[in-house]
């Protein structure tokens, strides 16, 4: 099964597809971040379409050699098509969860991390473009949640099938 981790920066995806690696086994983690860290010359906007193609392969790899694979990344519309087209051809189950936090709860310094002025306008960003609040997958307000309680929420969906 491929597993995608939607939000905003801050929004727990990193997290939560921390613990579904860990809960479901057999179960690589894409970091497209970690990708993108290849090519950091390139501009965030140039490296994107590399970016995606990259994680496409690295999905494909992952599910031949039969494991599930989850992938935290923002995901907007365009970026959504763009993956259910090139990974259509793959004989597994494709999840969408978006995690969306209330706004004022996601520009908070969260855990460990320290917003810095660039994440707290690219999370602006993602909420006016509306990546908190997709046309697809399921929607989970984890304002006022635990990681492990979205993660059991996540499981729920999953196991209903």
């Amino acid at each position: 099964m491929i597993i995608f981790i939607n939000g905003a920066i801050n929004s727990g995806k990193s997290t939560i597809a921390k613990l579904i690696t860990n809960k479901l086994g057999k179960t690589a983690n894409i970091e497209v971040d970690k990708i993108r860290d290849f090519v950091d010359w390139m501009s965030l906007e140039e490296s994107i379409p590399l970016n995606l193609k990259n994680t496409v392969d690295l999905i494909k790899n992952f599910v031949d050699f039969g494991l599930s694979v989850v992938v935290p990344y923002p995901l907007s519309q365009k970026n959504y098509n763009y993956f259910v087209e090139k990974l259509g051809e793959i004989n597994t189950k494709i999840w969408v969860f978006t995690l969306a936090p209330k706004l004022e709860k996601v520009l908070l310094n969260r855990g460990s991390r320290e917003l810095d002025d660039w994440e707290v306008q690219r999370i602006k960003h993602h909420y006016e473009i509306g990546i908190h609040n997709p046309k697809f997958g399921q929607i989970i307000d984890n304002s006022d949640q635990s990681p492990e309680e979205t993660l059991e929420i996540i499981l729920n969906f999953i196991n209903k099938i």
